[in-house]
């Protein structure tokens, strides 16, 4: 009896969350306020993590800005300083080693507050084969929320964004580091999700971003067989969309659209492999 009932419930929640999805399609959600928000982004030093933390500071949000670029992270503050006349806290952190990762939390928690917002945006590209891929520079490509979670939880609210990459989604010939990387990324922050979710802490929001190559010095030389249907990504487009669905509290964006399709397609391939 228990199984049936579950099973009746699962088809129902099935069916309202897709009227609601397709609800949304005509009348999207209200964009939330991020005005004094705490939003922490990882790689703030330059690329997209920079136009993010202009953005972010643009909409009053309180940027706390870690980079293992110490020069390049202080020029982001100083872009959002002569820009927005606001103040931006600068960290120096290594993403990849744990230990300094908890140390510097500490001190932001100290310095600045609980941060609210965590955009994961730290990434690295060897460009290399897996068997010629460093040790080093694969370790580097993981990802780290744990050191503010507890204060989300705590408070019910916060928001989790991973920046991660259609290379999450399909495997890509030469990036075998980053897509091992990306895919952990995007498995994390969905289970995450799930389990914030069994928790009763829907308070906490969760994104996951997978785009297509963006235009900054991470993919330099990058290029695409199909630009019309996976166009390179020009990265203020990017930002803003990535922005836009943090306030809209939107659990996937995939760029360009022609991903949703891509992924749909994999789905019905692999589907089709088993049978």
């Amino acid at each position: 009896m228990n199984f049936l009932l579950e099973t009746l419930q699962v088809l129902f929640m099935l069916l309202v969350y897709s009227l609601e999805t397709f609800v949304r399609f005509f009348i999207p959600a209200r964009r939330k306020s991020v005005s004094g928000e705490i939003v922490l982004l990882t790689g703030a030093g330059s690329g997209i993590g920079r136009l993010m933390a202009l953005e972010f500071a643009r909409l009053d949000a309180r940027l706390v800005l870690w980079d293992i670029n110490e020069d390049g992270n202080k020029q982001t503050a100083r872009m959002i300083k002569e820009q927005h006349g606001a103040r931006a806290y600068t960290y120096t952190c290594d993403c990849s080693d744990r230990e300094e990762v908890y140390r510097v939390a500490n001190q932001v928690k100290r310095e600045v507050g609980d941060v609210t917002i965590l955009i994961n945006n730290a990434g690295i590209v060897t460009g290399k084969k897996f068997m010629e891929s460093p040790d080093a520079l694969i370790e580097k490509s993981m990802e780290m929320y744990k050191a503010f979670l507890p204060a989300m939880i705590a408070g019910n609210h916060g928001h989790l964004v991973s920046i991660a990459s259609s290379a999450g989604l399909i495997g890509v010939n030469g990036l075998a580091d980053y897509c091992a990387s990306k895919f952990a990324a995007v498995g994390f922050a969905e289970s995450m999700a799930l389990e914030l979710l069994a928790m009763g802490c829907d308070g906490v929001k969760t994104t996951i971003v997978c785009p297509f190559f963006i235009n900054t010095g991470m993919f330099e030389g990058a290029n695409t067989k199909f630009p019309r249907l996976m166009p390179i990504l020009d990265p203020e487009y990017a930002c803003r969309k990535i922005v836009d669905a943090v306030r809209r509290e939107q659990v996937y964006l995939y760029m360009p659209r022609s991903v949703y399709i891509i992924i749909a397609l994999k789905k019905y391939v692999m589907l089709d492999l088993r049978v």
